[in-house]
């Protein structure tokens, strides 16, 4: 779980990040869980934009993305997502 000076810190580093994954009219596919999985681990934080193609509801997919890749939201601003995930074996990113 991350606190609130973290979700600070790290929405920081992520709004000049232009890499973006997307969530379509297909929403959540395996073979979408496992490129956010490898995103994750090679980044640990990660922005995911929800297509206006996706029917279900925003914060049932942050919920589903979320638990699927063990991951934490740091915030869900219109339809962008933002995940991290600790890389256990080599963190990139240090948290106060």
């Amino acid at each position: 779980m991350i606190t609130k000076e973290q979700k600070k810190q790290l929405k920081a580093l992520i709004v000049n990040d232009k890499t973006k994954y997307q969530v379509g009219k297909s929403e959540i596919t395996d073979s979408l869980i496992t490129m956010l999985d490898k995103a994750l681990e090679a980044r640990e934080l990660i922005r995911v934009e929800v297509l206006k193609s996706a029917v279900t509801p925003i914060m049932e997919l942050t919920l589903d993305l979320s638990s699927r890749l063990h991951a934490d939201v740091v915030s869900v601003v219109g339809r962008v997502i933002i995940l991290f995930r600790r890389n256990k074996e080599n963190p990139k990113i240090k948290l106060k």
